[in-house]
């Protein structure tokens, strides 16, 4: 979901942009009015995340999945190793894809439970001379999250934030590099963000592909190809909607908070309804639960998307439901859904 605000700004600018007489989508990102937009863009960025001076932003391409293969090409370049903790699909891709590159190791998982938990970790387990350390820091099919990062030393920490990115704030000078797909907090499909320390740039390995290098994307400003030009636009106008309208993250994981609180509340005095995750563990932003049945569950969505609650089928890896009330979901979205699903309990219940 975006921001109302984003939408209504976008489509007032749709065929003319700022008085250039043609559309962002029609823009050479080589003109000096795009380069204002993605300049602003990453000022912007830099500002609501209090991303460090020391560290690069990059606006890639290839989704977040693409990062599973750039991360070992850049960073497993000295003892060839890498630890992972596998708390669901995507920390298990990016394991998997790594391992074309080196030695991986995961040194937890919570598979055996379904990835309803995050697993306890135990530095002594950590690799001492890995070149990383891999986590998915809220896993959106399985609905948790980390809320203690690991201690990882001076082994870059690195985080797959695509499903949480905004949310909250966040320290970004305990990892050593963050990236995120912007289809959930961001922005459309199509604009992938990376932010990386610069001591990590310029060791890729020699079989690296020049756009699979993040020193040629830090070179080039993110310019060596044409970027995804529109989604960087409207990535630009969520910023100004987080900044002007909600106050910024500490404002935003406020609201973030109310909205989890009140479904949360509610699933565990239902009757019908139990979330599925332990609640040490649960996701500010995905939010899964079971009614026992597969045919209620069924009956459930069905009747939800009838009543305008669209998307809420469980991934097809585990069923049930979902409830992803990212950044731009409002708290009466969320106040409605608990109604729904109050009523649906009293009929079936």
């Amino acid at each position: 979901m975006l921001p109302e605000k984003v939408l209504t700004t976008a489509a007032q600018e749709m065929l003319d942009y700022q008085g250039t007489g043609e559309s962002v989508m029609e823009m050479s990102h080589r003109s000096k009015e795009y380069q204002a937009i993605i300049d602003i863009c990453e000022e912007l960025f830099r500002q609501v995340l209090s991303i460090p001076k020391n560290y690069k932003v990059l606006f890639l391409q290839g989704g977040a999945s693409s990062q599973f293969a750039m991360i070992p090409l850049n960073l497993m370049n000295k003892s060839g190793k890498a630890d992972f903790v596998i708390t669901g699909q995507w920390a298990t891709k990016a394991y998997q894809e790594a391992q074309k590159f080196g030695e991986c190791k995961a040194v937890a998982s919570s598979k055996d439970k379904t990835f309803t938990y995050i697993p306890e970790l135990d530095a002594d387990t950590f690799t001492k001379d890995a070149d990383y350390f891999h986590i998915c820091y809220n896993n959106t099919i399985y609905g948790t999250r980390f809320h203690d990062l690991p201690q990882t030393g001076n082994i870059p920490l690195v985080a797959d934030m695509s499903s949480c990115i905004l949310s909250e704030p966040l320290d970004v000078s305990r990892f050593g590099m963050i990236y995120a797909g912007a289809q959930k907090n961001m922005g459309p499909a199509g604009l992938t963000v990376v932010v990386i320390r610069e001591d990590l740039l310029g060791n890729a390995r020699p079989e690296c592909p020049t756009m699979f290098n993040y020193q040629i994307h830090a070179d080039n400003g993110s310019m060596y190809n044409t970027p995804p030009t529109y989604a960087i636009y409207i990535f630009k106008l969520v910023l100004e909607w987080l900044i002007n309208d909600i106050g910024g993250l500490d404002s935003m994981k406020a609201v973030n908070e109310e909205k989890a609180g009140l479904l949360y509340t509610f699933l565990d005095q239902s009757n019908l309804f139990k979330g599925t995750v332990e609640k040490k563990d649960r996701s500010l932003m995905n939010i899964p639960f079971v009614t026992g049945s597969d045919e209620l569950d069924a009956k459930f969505v069905k009747e939800a998307s009838a009543n305008g609650f669209i998307n809420l089928k469980g991934h097809r890896t585990v069923g049930g439901m979902r409830a992803s009330i990212y950044n731009a979901m409002p708290v009466e979205g969320v106040r409605r859904l608990v109604e729904f699903m109050k009523e649906f309990e009293r009929k079936n219940g």
